[in-house]
């Protein structure tokens, strides 16, 4: 019997832990011999786990209470949008959008402690892009004046990443990101063994009045954030704090200097 073809959606299934048992066997035995794309699948789980952590103290939070109270349809309205089948797909479509988009505000448009989102948003990059094993920069580190040109004139002032050689981190490359107020810039770093740091710089934490060198936990993503002039700095990683905080200490040192 000639086996059934793999396909893209089965590949997602499996990473999202969804696949019928049924396919199971056909898929591991394909992703045993395409270790490319088992290995960009285990990229697509981790960063789910990440996004997961990140997110849960999010989706454990009560409901405020002016969404408790909004009103319950009428009977008579709540037949007549069972019996329009049309109408009711657009009126989820629509309450979906509007989810998303009090989700994106929610994550992306300024607080009222800009200083305070920084270590959030900056790990919410580090788990999206550090699994990524194809594209994890937009600009690789073969072309570092080029990156650093191309994020100094986005963010409107001189950036160049800093040298991490010395802790044994390389960097990788960078990208730039879209913030509240304004683009951002993201340098990323691996060492020997695959472990990734990333540098989040945002001008949205200019004028905070927040300048001391500070930790957060964010899921299983730490983070060392400080507000130094025009731009808020964080440097993310899932190493150990002492280490992280180290690494995170030359960094600063290496931004003062220019």
């Amino acid at each position: 019997m000639t086996p059934q073809p793999i396909h893209e959606d089965e590949l997602q299934a499996w990473a999202d832990q969804r696949l019928p048992a049924e396919r199971q066997t056909q898929v591991e035995s394909y992703l045993e011999q395409h270790p490319d794309t088992h290995a960009r699948l285990q990229a697509y789980q981790a960063q789910n786990r990440a996004l997961q952590s990140l997110f849960q103290p999010v989706l454990e939070e009560d409901i405020p209470e002016h969404l408790q109270e909004l009103p319950r349809p009428a009977p008579l309205l709540r037949q007549r949008f069972l019996t329009w089948p049309w109408q009711s797909a657009a009126a989820v479509l629509l309450m979906l959008s509007g989810a998303l988009a009090g989700w994106q505000a929610h994550t992306y448009l300024p607080s009222p402690n800009l200083a305070a989102a920084l270590p959030r948003q900056a790990a919410i990059a580090h788990a999206v892009y550090t699994p990524e094993v194809r594209h994890p920069v937009e600009v690789g580190a073969d072309q570092e004046t080029h990156l650093a040109a191309w994020l100094s004139k986005r963010l409107g002032a001189p950036l160049r990443p800093p040298r991490l050689g010395a802790q044994g981190f390389e960097l990788v490359g960078g990208r730039l990101l879209p913030g509240g107020q304004g683009p951002v810039a993201l340098f990323m770093y691996q060492d020997g063994g695959g472990q990734r740091l990333t540098l989040y710089v945002s001008g949205e934490a200019s004028g905070s009045g927040d300048t001391s060198f500070r930790f957060s936990r964010e899921g299983d993503v730490s983070v060392f954030y400080w507000v130094d002039g025009r731009f808020g700095y964080a440097l993310s990683g899932t190493l150990d704090k002492a280490s992280l905080g180290t690494i995170a200490t030359q960094v600063y040192q290496q931004l003062e200097a220019r």
